[in-house]
């Protein structure tokens, strides 16, 4: 019996590879240094089938329609997949998206040259998002106070200010920022997005506080404002005084509050003194140490 087994692995390591290859085996046989297979290409498909088997592989698509003569001519130039795959999907004849209406970029383009004007009119400090008046110099009535030049803001990134305020270009543009980075985040969850700002004060010739003998308030120098609620989209408002220690307000305000810290060289709240109960106070003066925030 050993003897049979040896012959036999003797007969099969003498044998070529394609003697006991099996007949129905569809890998090609080895490249030999004499010659290489014959590659067969499998023959084109009918366009019938083609088609057929775009219907069998999307049973709930609409069934084929006729072909225009203009996908008839594509067919015949050598794409019958894509057509016959478009037919079956019930896309429309042509490949390229549908023709804009005649006019119709035009009067897109000149709506929006008409609102690029609209806001350049209303621009202050060379910035559309700060809509406003300019005022130029305002003197003051003691010393120490007035702007030399000076703006009135409406709105500010197209939320408004409940009254004009008015104030230089550089804390106009700190607030511009304040509002893009944290107002604006701060409230885009919570009734439709911030509306409104709620202005307490903006430009007065007056000290700190109003207290006697105090030092002139950035408000006299046209540096600050005083910000003491928001409007919603909704028509809801929060206020400092009451939202700042509520549950439902207090995350949203205090971020706010945190946010202009560096915007803003002075950032007081109600956890400041007294005076801030109900408003924040954000004014541009710059220290040596940064942003003093309470």
């Amino acid at each position: 019996m050993k003897h049979l087994i040896a012959a036999a692995l003797v007969v099969s390591f003498a044998l070529p590879a394609s003697a006991i290859a099996p007949n129905a085996s569809m890998r090609p046989l080895a490249r030999g240094e004499e010659q290489a297979p014959i590659l067969v290409r499998p023959k084109s498909r009918p366009e019938q089938v083609i088609a057929q088997a775009v219907v069998d592989a999307l049973p709930q698509r609409p069934k084929l329609r006729p072909l225009s003569e203009q996908e008839k001519a594509m067919t015949s130039q050598g794409n019958p997949q894509v057509i016959l795959a478009s037919a079956a999907v019930g896309l429309p004849q042509s490949l390229h998206p549908i023709t804009r209406p005649n006019g119709l970029a035009e009067k897109v383009k000149a709506e929006r040259r008409r609102a690029k004007r609209e806001a350049a009119r209303g621009a202050v400090c060379g910035d559309p998002a700060l809509q406003g008046d300019v005022v130029g110099l305002v003197p003051g009535r003691i010393s120490g106070c007035g702007i030399k030049n000076a703006v009135k803001l409406r709105s500010v990134s197209g939320v408004t200010l409940s009254q004009s305020s008015t104030m230089d270009c550089g804390t106009a543009k700190a607030l511009k920022s304040w509002v893009d980075k944290s107002a604006k985040p701060a409230l885009k969850n919570r009734g439709g997005g911030l509306s409104a700002i709620r202005v307490a004060a903006h430009y007065a010739c007056r000290t700190r506080n109003n207290q006697k003998g105090a030092k002139i308030s950035e408000h006299g120098k046209g540096r600050a404002i005083d910000i003491s609620g928001f409007k919603l989209k909704n028509g809801e408002v929060i206020t400092v005084l009451k939202g700042w220690r509520a549950a439902s307000t207090s995350k949203a305000l205090k971020a706010m509050h945190k946010g202009a810290c560096g915007s803003f060289g002075t950032v007081l709240g109600p956890n400041a003194d007294r005076f801030h109960q109900d408003h924040f106070h954000f004014d541009t003066a710059r220290y040596r140490s940064g942003s003093y925030c309470r």
